[in-house]
């Protein structure tokens, strides 16, 4: 008799009659992994796998990247270009041409009504960086208004912002090699196993080479807390407490690069008056972290070096979001840890290609992180593209946060969403639903004709996806990749790059500005404004197929140079005019929504590995949704106990702001005062978040909020959610 492997039957791999293999880059978060799709003798995707010569990932891909080829003809697909009709209120399928004519004269005449900025445009991280390029071209060259922004105001705008403050320009100045090289990872408000695995891989990969601490700071007990060596279960909110008492801690025992700081920075008498005021006794009342942990962590950082820092949504969805940022480029910065191998500032960004919005699709400057502030900017652009500077507004707009009251007060009276769904992602959705309700236009641009933005529209545009379209990603790390167009287009959807070049035309001024057909013509466009003295972001030394052939090049990439740049400021020389960075003296000021005796809880909000944002496309993929189907609550036993509340029963949540029903899942990962949802469920999370936004990022907190519990029947919990699936 046989007994235990030699029992069981081989892993057998299904044979899905794959004959050719297509190279492209994933298209959900911003780890960057370079993947091939699959095609069977129809031309049909059926199946992905990792690229093993990639730098990125090596081969691997999580569940989201492996199950990515059934997004292509998923449940919602978009066919027909579609319009409302004006008297019955109901959609009618058309051609292209009606369906852009019509959004083009729409446009136009609210335009010449209101003033131009009576318009906006809100975008996404998800489509190509030339997409993105095309789609500023249009916005800043021919439409002309100013308020356009994208969908990473909800995600890396704070970033963006403290790089912009610290280092004089925005760009992580760090790699993933990195890991390699430090000795102390400080991971702030990051839970890598659920949000990025593949960088988590990177980092158990570092550590089984050498052992380095990991210290976590985050309010509840993640995966990542759980394996680190010192967790910091700090107050939701109060990050900048804890950042500006480490720095004290340093400063006070000498462990400071006295010599980097005279060298490269500026304002280090203003900083350490500040900090001085964070002694970590007075800190630990704030925070919530004793004493004796914020020396041991202090101390564990500064001697470390190299230490470097990472940080995701926990640090930038908060009313200090941009200070907290500026709080970490401070702490590196005294400790001489920017420009080196394991010592650097990373902000792990959330999606594929918002490092692409970033740098080209002009929502907050112009191209190349150009600024609208600056003259010599303005005429490099203007004379570029062939628009009179004069066109251009001399200060950036309204952010995506601004855009939505200005619906409501009427400034703002037609809306063109491109890939992102407001009606899910935005904080206090019961109040966007209402906003999106007072528009005279509204245009939905997506691949999926099901996303809850469409019900309020009356212009919908079926783009293509990922994949069936070709053009570049930029990923957390500076890095460049290629994608591929490998897959037949699904019905009449078209590129989105199509879909803006097209909507052009019918601006008059467009037949004297050059719109490239293909992808490829785009990019050499974007090398050549890239160029010029003391261009941080400079791609001209590349071309399509070296970004494939290396699977992805970081860039500045200058022309004649043969590789790419893995980390910025390695010769201390900062984006401001000096040269130097700046220490920023930053106070901490207590304006959350904190829990009262009405609202007892914290609610706190995250990802989860199988889903991906709001769930437009993995909601629709069998393995993801079988492993994560519906919206649920982690309380803490004890907490449950005192409110009566059974594991795997449903509770009514509520917020000042409104209340959603989710079932309960008890755990001691959260503590006692706090509830934790994954914010993926149109149906719960942000119909309870209060939205209050950082002053520079204009960033939503949507971390810190109060709620409280109330029982609910089983029976009308289940209509009720089926209710709000209906919606």
């Amino acid at each position: 008799m046989l007994f235990g492997r030699r029992r069981k039957n081989p892993i057998k791999m299904a044979d899905k009659g794959v004959t050719e293999w297509k190279y492209a880059t994933c298209g959900y978060c911003s780890v960057g992994c370079s993947l091939e799709i699959g095609l069977n003798e129809s031309k049909q995707p059926v199946t992905t796998r990792g690229v093993a010569t990639a730098p990125v990932n090596q081969g691997k891909l999580c569940i989201k990247g492996l199950t990515e080829a059934q997004i292509f003809d998923a449940v919602g697909r978009g066919r027909e270009p579609k319009l409302r009709d004006r008297i019955y209120g109901v959609w009618r399928e058309t051609d292209w041409d009606t369906a852009l004519d019509d959004v083009a004269s729409k446009l136009k005449a609210i335009q010449d009504k209101h003033g131009r900025d009576s318009v906006a445009v809100i975008s996404t991280g998800q489509i190509m960086t030339e997409e993105f390029y095309t789609l500023g071209k249009l916005v800043r060259g021919l439409i002309g208004t100013n308020n356009y922004d994208g969908n990473t105001t909800l995600c890396m705008a704070s970033a963006v912002a403290g790089y912009k403050r610290s280092f004089g320009s925005d760009g992580p100045p760090g790699c993933y090699d990195d890991f390699q090289h430090t000795n102390c990872l400080l991971a702030l408000g990051s839970n890598l196993p659920e949000q990025h695995p593949i960088i988590y891989w990177r980092v158990k990969e570092a550590l089984e080479k050498r052992k380095f601490p990991i210290v976590c700071v985050d309010p509840r007990v993640t995966m990542f807390a759980q394996m680190a060596d010192i967790h910091l279960p700090i107050t939701p909110g109060t990050d900048l407490v804890l950042l500006n008492s480490l720095a004290y801690v340093i400063l006070e025992d000498g462990l400071e690069d006295r010599t980097y700081i005279d060298a490269h920075t500026n304002g280090f008498a203003e900083f350490a008056a500040e900090v001085e005021r964070y002694d970590p006794v007075s800190a630990a009342k704030i925070c919530g972290i004793d004493e004796d942990s914020i020396r041991t962590v202090a101390r564990l950082y500064g001697q470390a070096k190299p230490a470097m820092s990472i940080w995701t949504m926990g640090i930038n969805q908060s009313t200090h979001g941009t200070d907290g940022v500026c709080a970490i480029n401070n702490l590196n910065l005294i400790t001489g840890n920017i420009g080196k191998p394991g010592g650097t500032s990373l902000s792990i960004t959330g999606q594929c290609n918002a490092m692409g919005t970033r740098e080209w699709s002009a929502c907050s400057g112009l191209p190349g992180y150009r600024q609208l502030e600056n003259p010599k900017h303005r005429e490099e652009v203007g004379r570029f593209w062939n628009v009179d500077p004069a066109f251009f507004p001399t200060e950036r707009g309204l952010f995506q946060t601004d855009i939505f009251p200005a619906i409501e007060t009427g400034q703002i009276k037609g809306l063109w969403i491109v890939a992102t769904n407001p009606m899910t992602s935005m904080p206090n959705s019961p109040r966007i639903r209402k906003t999106l309700e007072k528009l005279e236009y509204c245009i939905v641009q997506d691949a999926y004709e099901d996303v809850e933005c469409t019900k309020f529209a009356h212009a919908y545009l079926p783009a293509a996806v990922w994949a069936e379209k070709e053009g570049c990603f930029t990923n957390t790390e500076r890095r460049v990749n290629l994608t591929r167009a490998s897959v037949p287009r699904f019905a009449n959807s078209r590129p989105d790059g199509w879909i803006f070049s097209n909507l052009a035309k019918r601006w008059e001024h467009s037949t004297q500005m050059n719109f490239p057909e293909s992808s490829e013509g785009i990019f050499e466009e974007m090398k050549l404004l890239s160029q010029g003295e003391k261009r941080m972001l400079d791609i001209s030394g590349m071309t399509y197929d070296k970004i494939e052939s290396t699977r992805g090049i970081q860039w500045p990439m200058p022309e004649g140079r043969a590789s790419g740049t893995a980390r910025l400021y390695t010769d201390g020389v900062f984006q401001f005019l000096d040269g130097k960075a700046k220490l920023l003296a930053l106070p901490y000021v207590e304006n959350n929504e904190r829990p009262t005796n009405d609202f007892p809880f914290w609610l706190n909000s995250g990802r989860v590995v199988e889903h991906f944002h709001t769930r437009t496309k993995t909601g629709k993929v069998g393995n993801c949704n079988k492993f994560s189907p519906t919206p649920y609550m982690e309380m803490n036993p004890d907490a449950a106990k005192e409110q009566g509340v059974e594991h795997m029963s449903y509770v009514r949540l509520v917020s000042k702001r409104g209340d959603a029903v989710v079932m309960v899942q008890l755990t001691q990962r959260v503590p006692r005062d706090m509830v934790f949802i994954p914010f993926h469920f149109h149906e719960c999370v942000n119909r309870l978040t209060l939205g209050l936004l950082d002053p520079y990022s204009r960033q939503p907190a949507f971390k810190q909020c109060a709620v409280r519990l109330e029982p609910i029947a089983q029976d009308e919990a289940a209509k009720w959610n089926q209710q709000l699936r209906d919606f």
